[in-house]
């Protein structure tokens, strides 16, 4: 289907898009802030600028849009004019994201991914999930994880890079349940 807008619309569309105080990142923000976590916001001397910095748990949270990590979920969709440019600045950004992930971690920093489908979106979690495995990332030891919506029916997977790990791990036990996450889970 061709692109509904011209050229210059799409271009000031798409120049008013930030990369940071997104409304998924300020949904955690506050939510993280209300629980009495204090942070750091897009610390400049690490790699890959993260979001959130938390010095005390050495640990860091990057929030992920599924359109420009190019996420393996109904919300990424690659646009179909100028494909290969699109193809190209994805990929661009996820190469990016490893080699952060990969020198975060040569640094003994933790890495929480957090995907906007898990705040955003049909496929959400509820709030309150969200911020307690986040809570529950902090107060851990874990490397490497990531928090996505449940369309994919594992919401809670570790994220295994390629130097971190031989594969991925998938957490079912913490698969969404109507009751929620127990103390255990978090």
């Amino acid at each position: 289907m061709a692109d509904v807008l011209t050229p210059e619309q799409r271009r000031l569309n798409m120049s008013r898009i930030r990369g940071k105080d997104t409304k998924p990142e300020l949904i955690l923000r506050k939510g993280l802030h209300a629980a009495g976590f204090r942070y750091r916001l897009h610390a400049k001397d690490l790699p890959g600028r993260p979001d959130m910095v938390f010095t005390r748990f050495r640990a860091v949270i990057m929030v992920h849009g599924c359109f420009w990590h190019g996420h393996s979920c109904p919300m990424f969709k690659l646009p179909t004019t100028r494909r290969e440019f699109w193809v190209a600045k994805i990929a661009g950004n996820q190469q990016r994201d490893e080699q952060a992930l990969m020198r975060l971690a040569t640094a003994s920093w933790r890495v929480l991914t957090v995907w906007e489908c898990s705040l955003k979106g049909p496929a959400r979690l509820p709030r309150p999930e969200v911020f307690a495995h986040c809570a529950g990332f902090l107060r851990s030891d874990t490397a490497t994880a990531g928090i996505e919506g449940v369309w994919s029916q594992r919401p809670y997977e570790a994220l295994a890079g390629p130097s971190l790990a031989g594969s991925t791990v998938r957490r079912s036990d913490q698969l969404r349940s109507s009751a929620g996450p127990s103390k255990d889970d978090i």
